[in-house]
């Protein structure tokens, strides 16, 4: 152990005995990266198939690449043109409805649907209900009951007509009488002033305005006459 420590010691006098006493093993780095051919391939016929591989995952990713530029471009037009998600959600939709539409899966589903419902329409079951139906409508019709719940229902809305224009000539007559009220309160007011009740009114009211204008009138020349301004009390206003 020691000794080999020793030789390890790059300033060690004898630290190329060590390489000496290692064997070479030969490595061969292609044998090692390949894998076992296939069976029923050879190996030229492996090293044509790995060269195609090698040029199509190349133009895997050159493509990857114009994609990924091919989108950027396509966002900056959307962004110019003021086109949202949205927008966009809804165009791929009504592509992708189109592309349902014109697949041969759906015109050949709406093909089976189109026979089919021939087929039910022309079948005797179908004629045979719908003529059953027809003759059940028609005597429903012809009934007795049928007519009577009709003419039932048509008497109602006559009825209902006829009180809902009572009901507006009702509206407009009461209307019409306010305003033949207010159009005979205002004429009659003018007849009203000239009536003697009204003129006998305005002359007490005039009597007695004059009566209190006279007093205060008194009482004023009372207080500023200069003789026996001090020793006559003031006269009593006479009652109205």
């Amino acid at each position: 152990m020691e000794n080999a420590s020793q030789d390890i010691n790059l300033n060690s006098p004898n630290k190329g005995l060590l390489a000496d006493t290692m064997t070479d093993v030969p490595v061969d780095s292609g044998a090692s990266a390949r894998a076992a051919a296939p069976e029923g391939l050879t190996l030229a016929e492996e090293e044509e198939l790995r060269s195609e591989l090698a040029k199509v995952e190349e133009e895997i990713g050159t493509l990857r690449q114009v994609l990924a530029a091919k989108e950027r471009h396509c966002g900056e037009l959307k962004r110019k043109l003021g086109l949202t998600p949205l927008d966009g959600l809804k165009q791929n939709l009504s592509k992708s409805w189109h592309d349902v539409q014109v697949s041969n899966a759906y015109v050949k589903t709406s093909e089976k649907l189109g026979e089919w419902n021939d087929k039910v329409t022309q079948s005797d079951l179908y004629l045979s209900a719908s003529s059953t139906l027809e003759d059940w409508n028609e005597k429903l019709t012809q009934s007795e009951a049928y007519k009577k719940t009709q003419e039932t229902l048509s008497q109602a809305g006559q009825k209902t007509s006829a009180a809902l224009s009572n009901v507006g000539s009702v509206i407009s007559r009461k209307l019409g009488d306010m305003s033949s009220y207010s159009i005979r309160h205002s004429i009659s007011m003018p007849a009203m002033r000239n009536s003697a009740t009204f003129k006998s009114f305005e002359d007490r009211v005039g009597t007695i305005k004059s009566r209190m204008v006279g007093s205060r009138e008194n009482s004023t020349d009372g207080l500023h006459s200069p003789s026996g301004a001090g020793d006559q009390p003031p006269q009593d206003n006479a009652p109205f």
